[in-house]
């Protein structure tokens, strides 16, 4: 069953929206290996110094990137745990997943990916599939609202009563779900999937091919 829980193998934090929703917040404090793409450690160090501090005296903290995101005093104060990556083929999102990769991680949280550039956040939510298909890991993109998960054939995620969900199909010709407010088939836009809702406690899907879910944190206001 896929359920949102804090059993990350890593963390990857980015340079986008910085996370204040609790959950991701939790994920991010409570990471064994709490990787930041270049411009995401100087602002990790600007809103939670203390907490920067602890994770690298734990020996859980890193940095990935070309640098030319952090100040001076920042890269030296850092650099014994900061990995300086030159190539400009990969985004600093995919540098810092093949680092926990090198590490032999599969199972990533990405946090602070969506927000700020619109470009951006598609990109990096494009990612996710490219990650699971071509890499052989398991991403999971936390925001303030909800997460992503990329998953692939038949599925079962736990749920709430009108929790709200989204389903983008990436390579199915086979789609079904039991336990959504409406059926799902194989869609072939992208927005034909949105804007679900979970009828229990779980929900089903059958599929041939990959496909990403949205799940949010909090059920959809108004009357039952």
């Amino acid at each position: 069953m896929y359920t949102l829980l804090n059993n990350f193998s890593a963390v990857i934090l980015a340079d986008g929206e910085f996370p204040t929703h609790q959950i991701p917040l939790d994920i991010l404090h409570q990471a064994h290996r709490l990787i930041c793409c270049d411009g995401a450690l100087f602002t990790l160090y600007k809103r939670q110094p203390q907490e920067t501090e602890r994770l690298r005296a734990e020996e859980r903290l890193y940095g990935v990137g070309d640098g030319d995101s952090l100040p001076a005093e920042l890269k030296a104060k850092y650099e014994d745990i900061f990995h300086h990556v030159v190539e400009q083929d990969d985004n600093d999102l995919t540098k810092a997943t093949r680092f926990v990769m090198e590490m032999g991680k599969k199972r990533i949280a990405y946090l602070g990916a969506t927000g700020k550039r619109e470009d951006h956040t598609l990109a990096n939510i494009a990612l996710m599939v490219h990650y699971y298909r071509d890499l052989g890991l398991q991403p999971v993109m936390i925001t303030d609202y909800g997460w992503f998960v990329v998953a692939e054939g038949d599925a079962t995620f736990d749920a709430f009563p009108r929790q709200q969900v989204s389903i983008f199909n990436i390579s199915c010709q086979q789609l079904q779900s039991r336990g959504l407010k409406w059926d799902i088939y194989p869609f072939k836009e992208l927005w034909q999937g949105t804007l679900n809702e979970a009828e229990g406690d779980h929900f089903d899907i059958d599929a041939d091919g990959i496909y990403i879910v949205y799940l949010t944190f909090e059920a959809k206001s108004g009357k039952l």
